[in-house]
């Protein structure tokens, strides 16, 4: 299991327990694979390549970031998200843990990291589907550029990011840095399972979109 940095705290941390694809296996391709990233919705072969990767990439001026509170909940008007968050750890085996498959409406953060909209990056991650049908962030390889995503804050506040980039990545090749990597501004990934399918394995990489503070409210 590979080692991924999160702003200093140091885990096995990886998604890959979003990715059963448990609907379709349960009822076919048929009943329609959830929308991957287009490659025009990548971050620009100028960006860089380093722990940042949505640095200088977006159009959207950085806002000022702000000090640390818990998230409560998460909006992504664009593709219907509207769902609460809960904290998520590490489990004994060293990787995320992930919310309750069976709670298709809900997503979850990694708690010992970034909070969001405090400068550095801060993770949220969600199912794609469950055995019943589509998950909280089921339309999120759909999500395009410059388009929105609100979280609410445990201090009343409104974090409001910006979407700089959506990507894929199989899990033999997930780049831990550009992901996980440390930031100078406040940055948000939220990311699930996505990628070629197989109905033995399930999905075989994640949907990672990658954002930036914009404004606050």
């Amino acid at each position: 299991m590979r080692r991924k940095t999160l702003n200093s705290a140091t885990g096995a941390v990886t998604v890959l327990a979003l990715c059963s694809g448990a609907w379709l296996l349960h009822n076919g391709a048929g009943s329609g694979p959830p929308p991957q990233p287009s490659a025009a919705q990548a971050a620009s072969a100028s960006a860089s390549a380093s722990a940042s990767a949505s640095a200088g990439t977006g159009t959207a001026p950085a806002a000022s970031a702000l000090p640390p509170s818990p998230p409560d909940r998460i909006k992504i008007p664009s593709i219907r998200v509207d769902a609460p968050l809960m904290g998520l750890g590490l489990t004994r085996q060293g990787s995320l843990d992930v919310p309750p498959p069976k709670k298709t409406n809900l997503a979850g953060w990694y708690e010992s990291g970034t909070t969001p909209g405090e400068t550095g990056t801060a993770i949220v991650a969600g199912h794609v589907d469950n055995a019943e049908g589509p998950s909280v962030f089921y339309d999120l390889g759909g999500l395009t550029k410059g388009r929105t995503i609100e979280v609410e804050r445990r201090d009343g506040s409104v974090a409001v990011f910006t979407v700089d980039a959506n990507e894929v990545y199989a899990a033999k090749n997930f780049p831990d840095e550009k992901v996980y990597g440390a930031a100078d501004r406040p940055e948000l990934r939220v990311i699930t399972c996505g990628g070629t399918y197989s109905r033995k394995t399930g999905y075989q990489g994640n949907v990672v979109v990658f954002a930036h503070l914009t404004g606050v409210r």
